[in-house]
This record gives structure tokens, sequence and C-alpha cells, in this order.
């Protein structure tokens, strides 16, 4: 059946002519809320798991009344290069203290409770795709969640973060650590919660999407024991030792082409690396000691899941886009520090894109929103590019307006035609949207 799409939203922009404004926000609003998307917490159904600690019963289908008629998901066929109807989205940390329903979870029980319980894991995961209908679903989890399993152990401290009791800073620390040699047996709840999220996810047209820290990103957390806004313990072994910053990324390159292999295996769609720390590198510094390490996974997993598209996305590689033009990421992800036309003139047109829209701006009007999203869209183009926020979505962000965020996605179909935008548009597309 064909999507269920409600009518324009409000378009302000500018094209050669002047501005054209089209006023439909009140029919929007009115669309939001015959979808409950303007208050998430009243959606319909019922609720898979309570915080209250009640059993969990049996679970719920997403509340999608539609499929798409091809056979795979929106957001898998974007990512795997194909034509698509519209522009998919979904938000990095979609599944946060943002949302009501998310805190009384968060506001009872710890963080790793939280991501290792797979019913409560699974109900955190599904909550946006029932307030939000997202093209993506990602499972609540954390980019440190696998470290355990090698030896590293790690706590998750509200108010302060990760918080690593043993960091690993010298050559035998690193040699003494395990293999990922049963991911089955040491992370089992991992292909529970996938698994189940999977048969989910299969009843509406989303994509489920599983996800890893680059080898990067861990080695620092791993060497620092902490978040760190200079880095500094890691950067002294980077500097004095940098044969023992190469063996940990090493060993953790393979550990982690297993648990993406076992993610894949438990039900993921789709895997996206975040590498959460690159802003911490020179462009220099981030082609040895990230990027390659980060490819050697992207190649393996291609190799073996040649189905999987891969999404690399790293915090601070806006400024690394001549770099990251050489990966073999299915998807380059984009931090909102990059205009979005400049970021597809760079990469090539025919390099998908994830991104970019500032998160803070969902702190904005509703004219603000839909300005700088569809200017997003327009820049972007009709295919290969799958919408999303630059960052993580802020804790305090309006429910309502990432329900805006997402419903603009649905309407870029008829943004494109309006705009006269075809698939096929390249220099034009970006030389246009430019002056959005």
């Amino acid at each position: 059946c064909k999507h269920q799409v409600s009518r324009a939203w409000s378009l302000y922009y500018k094209s050669e002519s002047g501005q054209i404004i089209a006023n439909s926000l009140t029919v929007a609003r009115e669309t939001m809320q015959s979808r409950n998307l303007t208050n998430p917490a009243a959606t319909k159904g019922p609720k898979p798991f309570s915080a209250n600690g009640t059993a969990r019963p049996a679970r719920s289908r997403a509340v999608l009344n539609c499929r798409a008629a091809a056979k795979d998901p929106l957001l898998l066929r974007t990512a795997r290069g194909e034509e698509v109807e519209r522009t998919p989205v979904w938000l990095m940390r979609q599944a946060g203290r943002y949302m009501a329903a998310f805190r009384q979870f968060s506001d009872k029980y710890p963080f790793r409770m939280r991501s290792e319980t797979p019913d409560i894991a699974i109900e955190l995961s599904l909550q946006p795709l029932r307030a939000f209908q997202p093209d993506g679903v990602i499972f609540f989890s954390d980019i440190l969640t696998p470290l355990p399993a090698l030896g590293i152990e790690f706590d998750v401290i509200k108010g302060k973060g990760p918080a690593i009791m043993e960091p690993v800073r010298s050559m035998e620390q690193v040699k003494a650590l395990r293999p990922m040699d049963d991911p089955a047996s040491r992370l089992p709840f991992i292909h529970t919660i996938l698994s189940s999220l999977r048969k989910e996810v299969d009843n509406s047209d989303a994509t489920l999407l599983g996800f890893i820290g680059t080898p990067w990103t861990l080695a620092a957390y791993s060497m620092e024991g902490k978040a760190d806004k200079d880095c500094k313990e890691t950067k002294k072994i980077m500097y004095h030792r940098p044969d023992i910053l190469h063996a940990m990324l090493n060993h953790l390159t393979e550990a982690l082409i297993v648990y993406a292999g076992y993610q894949i295996e438990s039900g993921a769609q789709v895997i996206q690396l975040f590498d959460s720390w690159a802003h911490h590198l020179s462009p220099d510094q981030f082609a040895e000691f990230s990027l390659p390490y980060a490819e050697r996974i992207t190649k393996a997993l291609q190799a073996k899941y040649p189905h999987v598209p891969v999404i690399l996305h790293a915090n601070g590689g806006t400024g690394k886009l001549e770099l990251m033009r050489g990966t073999s990421a299915d998807v380059v992800g984009l931090d909102w520090a990059v205009d979005m036309a400049v970021a597809r003139q760079t990469l090539g047109q025919g390099v998908k894109v994830q991104g970019n829209v500032d998160p803070m701006i969902l702190f904005g009007p509703e004219k603000a929103i839909v300005e700088a999203t569809n200017k997003v869209l327009l820049q972007a183009g009709p295919r290969g590019h799958i919408l999303n926020v630059g960052h993580g979505v802020v804790q305090g962000t309006p429910e309502a307006n990432v329900g805006l965020f997402c419903e603009l996605a649905r309407q870029s179909g008829q943004l494109f035609k309006q705009h006269r935008v075809s698939s096929n548009a390249s220099k034009e597309l970006v030389g246009a949207a430019g002056r959005v």
C-alpha cells in the first residue's frame, strides 16, 4: 500500500524569483495531533514494559499501518544507494532522556541495567518508533558495551558519564586483554535484544540499526578512563609509545569485527560505526590512528555480510572530509559543522551521506526547524541521503519538535517535486540548494 502522508508543511525558502511561502503549518499541526506526535506520551497501544517493574506482556506490534511496496525498508534501500520515494529519517540518541517515557526508566534504573536487561532495552528502543515513526530503530546500548567481554570493566555514573576503573596504558595490559571469541556467551543479552527488535521492526517499514564504537574511540576511552576534553593520557601514549596504541587498536579492531558480526547475525540490518572522539585527532592523526582501523572493520563486514550497509559517523569528521572521501563505508555520517552542499561537493555525488541538522535547532520555533531541515534535504538531494541530526538529540529537546523533524522527512518527496529536484540532479542541485 502507499505510504500515508499528510499535507505539505509550511516551507520558507528563497528562490531566484524571490521568496515563496506556502502556509500550511496549521494543517501540519493537525496531522501531528492525529498521529499523537504533539504529545508522544499519549501514543496509543499497550506499554510493553512498565517502569514500575511489572512483568512485560506480549510485545506490541509497531504502530504503523502500512508497508512500503518494496521488499526492503526505505532506510535500508537508501543506504544501498537505490532510488527511493523520499528521504528516510532517524535521530542519533533518539532513545534518550528528552522523552518523558524514557525518564521513567532512567530515573529508576542504572544505565547498564537498562542496556543489558532485554525487556527494558527493547522497550526503550521502541519508544521513539511508537512516538515519532522514524525510519530507523537503533537498539538501546552503548559503544562501551563490548569492553567487559575483553576484560575492561566500566560503569556509567549518572551526571558524569562512563568510568573505566582500570585504564589500559601499558603493553602488558594490552596483551592481557581477552579476544572476542564467544560473544554469544559473554554478551547474550545483545542477541535477545536485537532478535526481538527485528521481529517488531519487521512489522513496520523501519530498519533496525546496530552500532559499535570505532577502535580509536574505544581505545581513547579505555586509556583515559573517562571522557576528557584534552584526551591527555591517550595523546601522551600516542606521542611517546605509539606501539602501545597501535597494539590496542589492533586488538579492538579484531574484537569489533566479531562483535558487529554478532549484531548482524542477531538481526541488525545496518551497522553504524561511531567515531565519537575523532574530534581529538588532527587530519594526520586521524589518517594513522582511526580511519585505517575503521576501514578494516568496514571491509571485513562487507566481505562477510555484503547485504548489510555500513555507516561511518565521525564526530569532528567534517574537518577531515578529504580523507573521508576514500572510505569504504556505504554511508558517511556528517556532523553539523559543515554545510551539506559543501560536504556533497567535497565527497562527490556518488558518496551517500547521513545528517546533518544542528540538534540545537530542535529547541527553536517551528519556522526555524522547517527552514533548517528543508535546507539540508534540498542540499543533499533525493537520493543517497538519510536525514539525521549532526550529533545526538540533546536532553530537554521538546518531543513535539522531534515529531516535526521526522514529519518533514516524510514530506520530502513533495518538497523535491515542488522544487523540481530529481534524483539525477547533481551540481545544479547543490548550487540551487546553497541559495536556500
